[in-house]
């Protein structure tokens, strides 16, 4: 009897647990460390991100790549970061006073509008030096909303910063500056190749530049870590990043860091940590291998072409009963995504969908909720077909979307 109490207590223990972690996830305490305070995921409704001031031509642009030399657990971990660290810069965003003012009347926020003043602070990767200009990696959210950008080197050189390209759903946007004052360069390893347990170094302006080059050491806690977020700042998961998840301190104004292994090259561009008084040293970065992809494509485009099925959506999870049972689904549809809205020039429309269809399976994978229906969207390309099951009125139906191009990440 004394034994059975004691498993009961055990699994009450461990579901309050596995509950509190779940609802910082949801509650919105997945945070970005951005300047002097902690920042939830950027929401594009209220961000405006900043047009691109530059855009490299084809012919003139290397590719990225990562580096297959291999990490050297011996070295010592100061010399590795003297080696990197001058390629490590603090990125601050400026906007006009008007901008961020609560009080004060219309016309005196206007007239404070020409007054830029360092809105946030956060941190960024310098990682290559091509035509006069050195190119930065940094997060989205570092520079949502600028109206001005500049660069803090390492040395204390100040520089104003040109926006290649942005993108929200990855939390990468691409800098640059003139490189004459630049004398360092990082290196991407293959994420791929990251094991838990090894050396992990983060490096950035925690606090923001009066912290910069700051270091922090720990392990990597795991690989490929899957952590939903909240992009659009609806209150649903709507996004999943594949991280690196450290125990290394990441800090506000680390965002847009490097986390280097012992041998000095960047495995991850830290963007966000778990902000709650119960967790300790979980922190994230953007593996190296996607951000060396998003990167050359932001060079190339200013921006990430994602395809579009042309609907707005909620998660059949977080539809009321009444709704529920409206749409007459099989006892057993426990989850997928109820279309709410067609555009009515989207390729969903042209497929037939309509609202109130509730998508169970895209490409012959399963559909729980809208957080891997992206996942499975995102991984084919404008233009190709996809297959998409869904029910109707109880009816399981199946239809072929070819993908269009969209500038709206919400269809």
């Amino acid at each position: 009897m004394e034994e059975e109490q004691q498993k009961q207590l055990r699994k009450r223990k461990n579901k309050s647990f596995r509950n509190g972690f779940v609802g910082g996830i949801v509650g919105g305490t997945i945070a970005v460390a951005s300047g002097i305070g902690i920042m939830a995921i950027t929401n594009p409704l209220n961000h405006q991100t900043p047009t691109p001031t530059t855009q490299a031509s084809e012919s003139n642009v290397t590719t990225t790549k990562t580096s297959t030399a291999a990490a050297n657990t011996n070295n010592d971990i100061s010399k590795v970061v003297e080696n990197v660290k001058n390629a490590v810069v603090s990125v601050i965003n400026k906007q006009s006073s008007g901008r961020n003012s609560l009080y004060g009347t219309q016309q005196q926020q206007q007239q404070s509008n020409d007054e830029l003043r360092t809105a946030s602070e956060g941190s960024g990767v310098i990682y290559k030096k091509e035509n006069g200009y050195a190119y930065i990696v940094t997060n989205n959210h570092v520079i949502a909303n600028s109206q001005e950008l500049e660069v803090l080197l390492a040395d204390g050189t100040r520089e104003k910063a040109e926006l290649v390209g942005s993108d929200q759903w990855t939390d990468l946007a691409v800098i640059r500056i003139p490189a004459d004052k630049v004398s360092t360069v990082a290196e991407f390893a293959n994420s791929d190749e990251v094991k838990a347990g090894q050396t992990a170094i983060a490096i950035g302006s925690p606090l923001g530049s009066e912290f910069a080059t700051s270091v922090t050491q720990g392990i990597v806690s795991a690989n490929n870590r899957p952590v939903p977020t909240d992009v659009d700042g609806d209150g649903q998961q709507d996004w999943i990043v594949n991280a690196i998840q450290t125990d290394a301190a990441i800090n506000p104004g680390n965002s847009g860091g490097a986390l280097i292994n012992s041998a000095g090259q960047v495995i991850g561009i830290n963007s966000m940590k778990i902000s709650k008084s119960s967790v300790e040293g979980m922190g994230f970065a953007i593996p190296s291998n996607e951000v060396v992809n998003i990167i050359n494509e932001l060079e190339k485009n200013g921006k990430i072409v994602r395809p579009a099925l042309g609907i707005s959506m909620v998660n059949l999870t977080n539809v009321n009963s009444q709704v529920v049972n409206q749409l007459n689904l099989p006892k057993d549809v426990k989850s997928g995504v109820v279309v709410a809205e067609v555009s009515s020039k989207g390729s969903a429309k042209a497929a037939g969908l309509q609202p109130y269809d509730v998508i169970v399976e895209m490409d012959g994978k399963k559909v729980d909720g809208i957080q891997n229906l992206r996942k499975i969207l995102y991984s084919h390309k404008v233009g190709d077909k996809l297959e998409v099951t869904y029910y109707r009125n109880g009816q399981k139906q199946t239809t072929t979307v070819s993908l269009t191009e969209t500038n709206n990440p919400s269809l």
